[in-house]
């Protein structure tokens, strides 16, 4: 079984309406080069370091632009549209980064909620709190699609590979991994944990990202990838503006890396023992 995918990069700004339509753009570009899968990067529908003014655009899941033309776009093209997260307001004023799978007639057929939230103090003094705002996920899952199984994953969780591992375990053949990296992070571990993943899970990435200065004033890494099971980089996009990266998923290789270092198959359980060395009242000769 074989697919063409896309990862869609973008440099979202604050207006979700404007957002949208460079999204339908970009989709529309993808499934022209013939791909049946499109993937959108991490807060596709807007990137507001401003609280106050991200919840004053944000909508409930029902309403939501990004959502609603993301839908549209998967019935017109006859594809399978990835939007790879978009701020969606919750009742109790909290917000979701949540994730949405579109099928070729619009219907949805998944949505992921991040489950890990960066929270981080960086050089330079950059600072998240991701919890402050946003409500936690609590539900991984594998969906079967008539190409592949699929698992889900936003950001931040590429850093937890005991969740990539049990997708794997699950089934799933491709992960997906949309993304708004900061510059800083980026530079230093973007491509190394996405290739690590593939690897040791025998599965495809694809990792969708933001990329560049955007207008509330954050500077994302971009260099959205599509890598294979055995950690080679089939595509990729610069570190800058609007890109679609394209690449031929042949899941044939998943069963290939699996089969050459089988170690989903091979972990074992195990106990650990934490033991204190005894002090030794001096120095050794």
């Amino acid at each position: 079984m074989s697919f063409k995918a896309a990862a869609i990069q973008m440099c979202s700004g604050v207006d979700p309406v404007r957002n949208a339509a460079d999204m339908a753009r970009l989709v529309r570009d993808a499934a022209g080069q013939g791909a049946a899968y499109v993937q959108t990067p991490e807060m596709t529908g807007a990137l507001q370091k401003d609280r106050a003014a991200l919840r004053a655009v944000l909508r409930d899941e029902a309403s939501d632009i990004v959502a609603r033309t993301a839908s549209d776009l998967a019935k017109e093209l006859g594809i399978h549209v990835h939007v790879g997260s978009t701020a969606i307001a919750l009742e109790d004023g909290k917000i979701a980064n949540r994730g949405f799978l579109f099928g070729p007639n619009g219907a949805l057929l998944a949505r992921y909620d991040k489950i890990h939230m960066f929270d981080v103090d960086l050089d330079n003094g950059e600072s998240w709190r991701e919890s402050a705002a946003y409500t936690p996920g609590s539900q991984a899952r594998v969906v079967s699609l008539p190409f592949a199984e699929m698992g889900f994953s936003i950001c931040y969780d590429v850093r937890f590979p005991q969740l990539f591992q049990a997708q794997a375990v699950a089934g799933a053949e491709v992960m997906t991994v949309p993304a708004a990296f900061t510059r800083q992070t980026g530079e230093a571990h973007w491509e190394i944990l996405l290739r690590a993943r593939a690897i040791e899970n025998g599965m495809f990435v694809i990792a969708a990202a933001q990329a560049g200065v955007h207008e509330d004033g954050r500077e994302t890494f971009g260099h959205s990838m599509i890598i294979d099971p055995w950690g080679k980089v089939l595509a990729s996009a610069g570190g800058t503006g609007e890109a679609v990266v394209t690449a031929d998923i042949d899941l044939a290789a998943v069963k290939a890396a699996r089969g050459k270092i089988p170690n989903l198959r091979n972990a074992r359980d195990f106990s650990l023992e934490k033991v204190e060395a005894p002090a030794t009242g001096g120095v050794a000769a």
